[in-house]
């Protein structure tokens, strides 16, 4: 038998975590659901939980999983994988419930596991996923069900911005300015994990994967294209070749944006990560981590945050209540989610972005033309979404 009796997956994977900054502190936790057999994602949850210990965050990503795959995947057979060997030792059976806290969840989640759910313990380096959706709920990043698929979720999600803006006291949808962020395709550099920055760059062009990535993306955007006034690109060669295959798709004109290129290297252009050790180990060690370091010959994340927010503003002034697909590339793209969520710019450092990815924030005024950044307030409405066809796992070794 190929599937279960609601037609979906005859098994699937259900990976959680939790975790919480201080013991006990501010918690959330994270769950995926998958088919077991194609490795598929059927959906995702990363939400916050207040604060409570790591163990109650694990428990809670445990039964948050089960409820995706009761939702999504009702019948099928469950395999739980979670790098928690207490969670695991007790919904085996071999260890006691003893904890008081614990009782109640481990309770629960008995109830929603069906008969034969098996639980597997895996080391912390093979539950990544789930470990990334529990951090990305406790910085702020998300708060809730992902579910994969549905070609028109996207325009869902970005249509959502016209009847919540007034529910939640923003000013009227006329006022508002969305920014559909594309990251450019994988070029040979990106493959090879080599850095590659903005217009000083070695400037490699994307190849052929790439190229039938952005154009997967650009399909996806495709019933959005009455409503895309402008397609903004870095003037990067990637980019710029990115911005002209979304315009091929949604038939709108590329216009360059110099502030939306990617963070100059310097030195390090070209360089994997282990020749930078190499060659630079002093250097490097001072950036890692560091806002304001730049590589020799390069830019720091301050000054390229400046010169993105100031190219921020003059969007929000030339496209007021628009919505723009902007073309651009990692930092640049962390720089302005982190605007929209007012977060501090060493959030960077806790977002991952897929090639062709793509994130939406949007920005609320007073409804005056000539807004900028000081008198606007975000909002993340997508992020780092890939089309359905894209299995976000499979890509992740071109990050």
């Amino acid at each position: 038998m190929s599937g279960s009796a609601s037609g979906g997956p005859a098994s699937v994977v259900v990976e959680a975590d939790g975790g919480s900054r201080g013991n006990p502190g501010p918690a959330a936790y994270g769950a995926v659901l998958k088919d077991a057999v194609t490795g598929a994602v059927l959906a995702e949850d990363g939400t916050p939980i207040g604060t409570a210990t790591n163990n109650v965050a694990e428990y809670s990503g445990l039964i948050a999983g089960l409820k995706l795959a009761a939702e999504f995947a009702p019948g099928a057979r469950i395999e739980v994988r979670m790098d928690s060997k207490l969670v695991v030792e007790q919904m085996s059976g071999r260890w006691q419930v003893k904890h008081p806290a614990m009782k109640p969840l481990a309770q629960e989640a008995r109830a929603l596991a069906p008969a034969g759910t098996t639980y597997t313990w895996v080391p912390r380096e093979q539950n990544k996923h789930a470990d990334r959706l529990a951090n990305e709920a406790m910085d702020g990043l998300r708060n809730g069900v992902t579910v994969a698929g549905g070609d028109d979720s996207l325009v869902a999600e970005v249509e959502s911005v016209r009847t919540e803006a007034p529910a939640r006291g923003w000013s009227d949808a006329g006022a508002s300015t969305t920014l559909v962020l594309l990251r450019h395709g994988v070029t040979p550099h990106t493959v090879e994990k080599r850095f590659s920055g903005g217009l000083a760059s070695a400037n490699p062009s994307l190849s052929e994967d790439g190229r039938a990535q952005v154009l997967a993306a650009a399909q996806w955007l495709s019933p959005l294209k009455d409503r895309i006034g402008a397609i903004v690109t870095s003037p990067v060669r990637r980019t710029r070749e990115s911005a002209e295959i979304a315009a091929g798709v949604l038939g709108t004109q590329v216009i360059e944006e110099h502030a939306f290129a990617e963070m100059e290297f310097g030195e390090w252009d070209g360089l994997t990560f282990a020749e930078v050790g190499e060659r630079y180990p002093a250097e490097l060690e001072r950036w890692l981590g560091s806002l304001e370091e730049p590589p020799p010959g390069g830019e720091s994340f301050r000054a390229v945050e400046k010169r993105v927010l100031d190219g921020l503003d003059r969007l929000l002034e030339r496209y007021h209540g628009e919505m723009v697909l902007v073309v651009s590339h990692v930092t640049p793209i962390k720089t302005l989610v982190a605007r929209a969520l007012e977060a501090d710019l060493g959030a960077v450092y806790r977002m991952e972005l897929a090639p062709a990815s793509i994130s939406v924030v949007t920005f609320f005024d007073d409804g005056e033309k000539g807004a900028t950044r000081g008198s606007t307030r975000g909002s993340m409405r997508l992020f780092n979404a890939l089309p359905p066809a894209r299995d976000p796992i499979a890509t992740v070794s071109t990050w």
